[in-house]
């Protein structure tokens, strides 16, 4: 009746407290990237400018996931709902030890990309929107590691597969078309499992809260049978696909090696993580009686993924597709920390997500100088670069022994925690994978090496001496000596040396990043006593 007045408690639905300062950090990561592509929309016409701002959003960005990072050790797990409606009827960002970490990563490797696009991305390219197609691209990366919400999930995939298209036909070749096409179609399935796994899911439980869902799943008698499996099943295959795990993988090497360089870089490194961390976040968090039921067809699928990868590297001889059979390779090892699925394997699946995440982007940048110093992505076509730049030669050599996993490099000590964990979950198969697709790997490389750089010169020249300089690829040696190039290449390298020779502080990440999935109750506590 009007004029009446009725005492409502909001406590249990509403968060009535106001919200802390520094937990606005969980949304500055969306809200710089958007605001800083649509900035970069207006100034499209103006190409000098552009790549200024994007980089300036693109450094903001880093600065405001490392601020949150921090923020994560020093206070725990952090939760911002949206409308203040508390879960399960509020939407919620929830953001833990693994989260901040791979949005930070994957920030530092977004301004990488958008300082040697300042080099590589001509102003076609530019007016067409490559920076804020980029920055969209991080919107939907940081939101979806960012998220609590299975569903947003599922609508951040969205927002960086739509902007992983614009990047991946920029140029509009038709090299680049058909790429796409491959790409887009094997996305399209893989987004409708999810979404037909997402809706079964919340047809069965009545909440898409990653951690509702966690206490729902944990409650029932039998977490692993019924429909629920059928959405673990669904939900893997989704996954599986997005990430390009085996057999479903053949649409990576197909179209990572047509765009701009730089885009293949920015793609090798975050595209295929999100669909492993989403398989972590979904089979540990949420499902981990399914992932138990499902441990030997993820090893299998591991095993399939780890030598598919390193087989079809050493049968290339285009240093871009070479790479883009690493990225499968690298894929694999992480998938075999989720089928042991221990505190130790998961810790190492995260820690070799955030050294691939690394080393693929820096390979494809390294692959991009070789091409400019060379004028061929193709090794009968490369030779004599050692002479050209000895500097070059030891930051590619640096590159391959860590992404071949050998030490003193970043790729070392993730390989050595899921062998370990292999070996001790009784998985020797597994274990043997990993070491056997690191010594394909190595082969790889290593052909890339003596072709490109120790012979003297290209197929069809007398050895010591390389090819006649032609005229494309003295433009392209022309932007070799500004730091656009090298400036990215030289923070990448350096944190694969780094994370190489001091990997206790990325050990202890990993670590609390994996007890928080495997012991959630800081994550659920986060959720459901949040007061901001």
């Amino acid at each position: 009746m009007a004029g009446s007045s009725v005492s409502v408690d909001l406590s249990q639905a509403m968060a009535t407290a106001p919200v802390a300062a520094g937990d606005w950090l969980v949304v500055a990561p969306s809200l710089i990237t958007i605001l800083g592509g649509s900035l970069c929309l207006m100034l499209r016409k103006n190409t000098d400018l552009q790549p200024k701002v994007g980089i300036g959003f693109l450094g903001l960005l880093v600065l405001a996931n490392l601020a949150l990072l921090i923020r994560v050790l020093d206070h725990g797990v952090i939760t911002m709902v949206m409308g203040s409606w508390l879960p399960p009827f509020g939407i919620a960002f929830t953001v833990d030890t693994l989260g901040a970490m791979l949005s930070l990563i994957g920030s530092v490797v977004a301004f990488c990309a958008g300082v040697f696009g300042a080099a590589t991305i001509d102003n076609t390219g530019r007016r067409y929107g490559f920076y804020p197609f980029l920055l969209l691209l991080m919107t939907g990366v940081c939101g979806a590691f960012l998220t609590g919400d299975i569903f947003n999930l599922y609508v951040w995939f969205e927002v960086l597969l739509i902007s992983s298209y614009g990047l991946l036909v920029l140029g509009n070749d038709r090299i680049q078309l058909d790429g796409a096409v491959k790409y887009g179609v094997l996305n399209l399935v893989g987004t409708n499992l999810f979404l037909i796994g997402t809706g079964m899911l919340y047809g069965i439980f009545g909440t898409l809260n990653m951690a509702d869902l966690a206490q729902k799943v944990a409650a029932l008698e039998d977490p692993a049978s019924g429909t629920l499996a059928t959405v673990a099943a669904l939900y893997f295959l989704a996954f599986a696909m997005k990430a390009a795990a085996f057999p479903v993988n053949f649409w990576l090497p197909a179209s990572y090696h047509t765009p701009n360089v730089v885009v293949s870089a920015v793609f090798a490194g975050l595209l295929t993580k999100v669909g492993v961390y989403a398989l972590i976040r979904v089979f540990v968090l949420i499902l981990p009686a399914s992932r138990g039921y499902l441990s030997d067809v993820i090893s299998l699928v591991a095993i399939g993924t780890l030598l598919t990868g390193a087989l079809g590297a050493l049968a290339q001889s285009e240093v871009r597709r070479l790479l883009g059979y690493l990225v499968i390779a690298g894929i694999g090892s992480m998938l075999a920390g989720l089928a042991v699925g221990s505190t130790l394997a998961i810790s190492g699946a995260i820690f070799y997500a955030v050294h691939s995440i690394i080393v693929m982007t820096a390979l494809y940048m390294a692959a991009g100088v070789m091409e400019m110093m060379g004028g061929s992505y193709d090794l009968r076509k490369l030779g004599g670069l050692y002479q050209k730049s000895a500097a070059f030669a030891a930051v590619f050599l640096a590159l391959a022994f860590a992404v071949s996993g050998l030490p003193p490099f970043s790729g070392f000590w993730p390989k050595v925690m899921l062998v370990d964990a292999a070996f001790s979950d009784g998985r020797v198969w597994l274990g043997t994978a990993i070491l056997v697709s690191g010594f394909l790997t190595t082969l790889a490389m290593g052909r890339i090496w003596i072709f490109a750089f120790w012979r003297g010169g290209p197929e069809g020249t007398p050895d010591g001496q390389t090819a006649p300089v032609t005229a494309g690829t003295a433009v392209s040696e022309a932007q070799l000596s500004g730091g656009a190039v090298w400036l990215p290449l030289g923070i990448l390298t350096a944190l694969v040396i780094y994370f190489g020779l001091q990997p206790e502080w990325m050990l202890e990440l990993s670590t609390q990043g994996a007890s928080g999935l495997v012991e959630p109750l800081g994550y659920l506590r986060s959720v459901f006593g949040v007061q901001g």
